[in-house]
């Protein structure tokens, strides 16, 4: 066997707890997480068991404050758990991302007492989240949603069909996007809605070229009746969370996609230094060790933007176009390593006995999710080139 292994990881982390976090987070991935992975995803399975102690380890709430049972860690320290989960298994990573996501609304705009009530479970009491935005006619031009709530006195029903919804069917509560008033942005309002709501139902799952044990699924709302108590921000400031929340959201799309290149990488590496052909190991070949060089390099670029970005948002400070320049590029990269570790690998990559395909499979996701890479362009472009004539 060669000496000459994939490395771990160096990173720079802020306080010797956050180094603990991630020797930890470390430790369940290689003993809970990865040795199922290729298995689980080729099933369709969904490891809830893996939610469930994440979220009793206290991993499920990093980035939200402690008094509500959160981990008090900046951003900085979460994203770098999330690329470690992912790299293990992209279904986990994603899954604690868009958890997190589903739970930014009430987290960041909720009144004390909706906080003080509901964030404890959401956050390490063992439920999942899932987060109600896209829907089938309305994914990019989201403000153009469909799905309506009408006040009753102090109820709200809601009527409509949520698309592409991360853990539809299977999640404990939906931060619910809905229309309350005039067409467009301003007449949205976000609703905290648990996932056994009467009149709530997920579809089937879809059936994806990739992430088979992340369920992606149609969520119906047929009269779903929520108290206004329920109601999260201001009637009318739905749009405006929403997009708040998918800057984060954006952040930790990135890591996750830098942790699956790392774990492309990595393959690729390993396979490089033992794999020999005319005598030597194909490591060897400057076409290969290119190759390689280019791969880890975009890596590295990847990581250096998330943390960037996740910086300037722990520092308070505005973070929008840095968060759609790392999802842009660290989502890019993702597809371009992952594509390059089935090309080292050669026609063992393009066999599901290596884990190569399913990563090059994964990646395209990353670069549709939480905003296409299309969509980045067009952010990047408003903040460095002004808005659109009209």
């Amino acid at each position: 066997m060669s000496d000459r292994a994939p490395q771990p990881v160096e990173r720079q982390l802020p306080t010797e707890e956050a180094k603990d976090l991630l020797a930890l987070v470390r430790e369940i991935a290689q003993r809970e997480i990865a040795p199922k992975a290729a298995q689980e995803e080729d099933a369709g399975r969904f490891p809830r068991e893996v939610f469930t102690l994440l979220s009793s380890s206290g991993l499920l709430g990093l980035p939200y404050p402690a008094e509500h049972g959160g981990g008090d860690q900046p951003y900085e320290v979460y994203l770098q758990v999330l690329e470690e989960l992912a790299a293990a298994r992209l279904t986990v990573g994603l899954g604690v991302s868009v958890h997190t996501l589903a739970s930014y609304a009430l987290a960041t705009y909720g009144s004390k007492q909706q906080q003080v009530e509901h964030l404890p479970a959401m956050l390490g009491g063992g439920l999942l989240g899932a987060y109600c935005l896209s829907e089938p006619s309305s994914g990019s031009d989201a403000a153009s949603l469909r799905t309506k709530a009408v006040r009753e006195g102090d109820t709200w029903v809601i009527d409509g069909t949520k698309a592409w919804i991360t853990h539809g069917g299977i999640a404990d509560f939906y931060t619910v996007m809905a229309r309350t008033g005039e067409d467009g942005p301003r007449g949205i309002t976000a609703f905290l809605v648990p996932g056994d709501a009467p009149g709530l139902s997920g579809a089937a799952p879809e059936r994806k070229m990739g992430l088979k044990g992340s369920p992606t699924a149609q969520v119906h709302l047929d009269g779903v009746r929520v108290p206004d108590s329920r109601r999260v921000g201001e009637e009318g400031q739905g749009f405006s969370i929403a997009l708040s929340a998918l800057d984060s959201g954006r952040l930790g799309i990135a890591a996750c996609a830098v942790g699956l290149a790392q774990a492309a990488l990595d393959e690729a590496v390993r396979y490089a230094t033992e794999r020999r052909q005319f005598g030597r190991p194909i490591a060897d070949f400057q076409g290969l060790r290119f190759m390689i060089a280019d791969m880890a390099t975009q890596i590295e670029a990847g990581r250096a933007l998330y943390l960037a970005a996740a910086r300037l948002r722990d520092a308070g400070r505005p973070f929008a176009k840095q968060a759609a320049m790392a999802k842009l590029h660290c989502t890019d990269t993702a597809m371009k390593v992952t594509t390059d570790a089935v090309q080292i690998l050669g026609g063992y990559g393009y066999t599901a006995d290596f884990p190569a395909e399913r990563y090059m499979r994964e990646a395209k996701v990353l670069q549709i999710v939480e905003g296409t890479n299309q969509i980045q362009r067009m952010v990047i472009a408003r903040h460095v080139a002004g808005p659109e004539d009209r």
